[in-house]
């Protein structure tokens, strides 16, 4: 044995006995930085489709969520599942689902920011612009708590069908005071609105729901039931009121059910377990059973499916926001560890074949936030025709392509950064399992195709306004102009209409991305896209585009200016 008085054999050994190697060729983590100043295609969306005015607000939000403590919150929310409390601990049924702080945070700063209410308490031309642009923005930090901000946002179109019911409510769902207290509305300062549409026989076909509304008194709009049936998907459990279908004598109708009723005591929405999902697992979806909840009915009495449509829209739009968003998180994932990371002497960043997938990485982010702008654009113009139209037969389009193509997205993203983005301590496995959720919430992808071939049937004018939206880029590149001339001939045979449903709005997607680039004016993104999308014919994974594309111009665009 060496004792303090003899000289070690081995002195090296000693010395270097606690370095093993020094950490080299790894990147830094990517925090501090602003989401939206560092983001080139955002700050053009944004002025481009009419929210000049919020440049230095959204400048704001981006160094707020870019922060360190900020995407802190993200992991922690996921890492820490709600949790269920069906009674307290004297027996009585309370039907709490507890969050980690990190949840509320994330809440309530969405709710003080006005992303579940500006465009209805502060209309303004670009108002649906600059609240897309924050959700984009939030979504890449934390994207399950937008359920509940979503459909907070989306209550209000359907709600105002029953003007005495939004009197009361809408004050309070526009507040931006964030109040998570399992306590009555009315005693809060601002709400939350959930949705529950779905039964387990059903599913997608809401028409099959059992759940059945008896009326109190007099029957009606406005008037009160109880309903008696179950739901099993409802989103957000907590929030503090839901919009829900069930049947009546006349047929599916639309009702507002608050979790308490208006004497105080709790309503009959009893929730029987939280959804164990893959993804989105900061937020709470749940089974319930309705054992005579009170309920006010909503719009026309039969009509539940046409009133809480409106909602509906607005929910599928922020599924392709969230999309778009994740795809955004993706690449900027990917970049920055290109960027920093070298293999068989340089850059990845710098080898050819990694360039070819990033800039195939960066040409889709970049039209799927193309489309969304555009549509929240529309959404801001809804009382004029070619949008309304638009947005009718543009949204279904734009969320089953934006949504379909994020999974292998956010997997060839996670691929550019090989074993490490693997890991769970990175960003990307959340991404990953966030990845199909807005493919499937709110109407999957046949859903979303069959809704583009009904709104092409029963409402040809969206039809109209789709292709006016496309023709504006008529004569700007060729292969856009084939690919318009070949929709025109597929809508001519109506035979096989919904056995080649995906197919048709797979090329409607493509085109009106297209058109879109175009119209934005980056002639190098819209001719890459072009090349890209519609000069080629079958699947193709990312990191196929072809010869003639600026690769490196793509991907300096799309890296964060920082």
């Amino acid at each position: 044995m060496t004792t303090h008085t003899q000289q070690s054999r081995y002195p090296m050994a000693e010395k270097c006995l606690a370095t093993t190697h020094e950490v080299q060729n790894q990147p830094t983590e990517l925090v501090d930085y602003n989401l939206f100043s560092t983001d080139t295609a955002l700050q053009e969306s944004v002025a481009r489709e009419g929210g000049s005015w919020g440049l230095q607000e959204l400048n704001d939000f981006g160094a707020l969520t870019g922060q360190r403590d900020y995407i802190e919150l993200g992991y922690l929310a996921n890492e820490n599942k709600p949790a269920l409390h069906t009674h307290d601990r004297f027996g009585h049924r309370i039907d709490l689902v507890k969050f980690h702080p990190a949840y509320h945070r994330l809440m309530e700063t969405s709710i003080n920011h006005g992303l579940h209410s500006s465009p209805w308490s502060q209309p303004r031309t670009g108002a649906h612009v600059v609240r897309t642009a924050k959700c984009y923005m939030q979504s890449q930090i934390e994207a399950a708590h937008g359920c509940p901000i979503t459909m907070t946002f989306a209550a209000i179109p359907s709600l105002r069908n029953q003007p005495e019911l939004a009197a009361v409510w809408e004050p309070l769902i526009t507040s931006r005071h964030y109040d998570p207290a399992n306590i009555p509305a009315l005693a809060k300062k601002g709400v939350t609105i959930g949705m529950a549409m779905t039964e387990k026989q059903g599913g997608s076909d809401v028409r099959a729901n059992s759940t059945k509304a008896y009326p109190i008194g007099s029957p009606g709009p406005g008037e009160l039931y109880e309903l008696v049936g179950h739901k099993f998907f409802v989103s957000a459990p907590m929030c503090d009121a839901f919009l829900v279908l069930a049947q009546t004598e006349k047929g599916l109708s639309c009702f507002l059910l608050p979790r308490w009723r208006p004497d105080g005591s709790k309503n009959p929405l009893q929730i029987q377990r939280l959804k164990n999902k893959m993804g989105n697992v900061a937020n709470a979806s749940s089974e319930t059973e309705l054992r005579g909840a009170l309920a006010w009915m909503v719009g026309e009495e039969g009509k539940g499916v046409k009133t809480i449509i409106e909602m509906v829209s607005l929910t599928r739009f922020d599924c392709m926001m969230g999309s778009s968003a994740g795809m955004r998180a993706a690449i900027n994932q990917a970049l920055h560890h290109c960027q920093h990371r070298s293999a068989f002497g340089k850059r990845l960043i710098d080898q050819p074949l990694m360039q070819n997938v990033l800039a195939d990485l960066a040409l889709e982010s970049e039209a799927a936030l193309t489309l969304t702008m555009r549509l929240a654009n529309a959404l801001d113009n809804g009382d004029q025709e070619h949008d309304s139209n638009l947005i009718r037969i543009a949204t279904a389009i734009g969320k089953y392509w934006i949504c379909k193509r994020t999974p292998n997205h956010a997997y060839e993203a996670m691929e550019c950064i090989g074993g490490s983005g693997v890991m769970e301590d990175s960003l990307m496995p959340r991404l990953f399992r966030e990845s199909p959720v807005n493919a499937i919430w709110e109407g999957s992808g046949n859903v979303q195709c069959l809704d583009v071939l009904r709104a092409m049937y029963k409402e040809p004018s969206t039809l109209n306004a789709y292709f006016q939206e496309v023709q504006r880029s008529r004569g700007e590149n060729k292969y856009l102009d084939t690919c318009i001339d070949q929709l025109y001939r597929a809508l001519q045979d109506t035979s096989q209409f919904e056995y080649n449903a995906r197919t048709l709005v797979d090329q409607m997607a493509v085109a009106l991305q297209a058109s879109l680039l175009i119209q934005a004016g980056n002639t190098n993104i819209a001719d890459s896209y072009c090349l890209a999308r519609l000069s080629q014919t079958g699947a193709h994974h990312y990191g196929t585009l072809p010869k003639g594309v600026d690769c490196t111009g793509i991907i300096e665009r799309a890296a964060l200016k920082r």
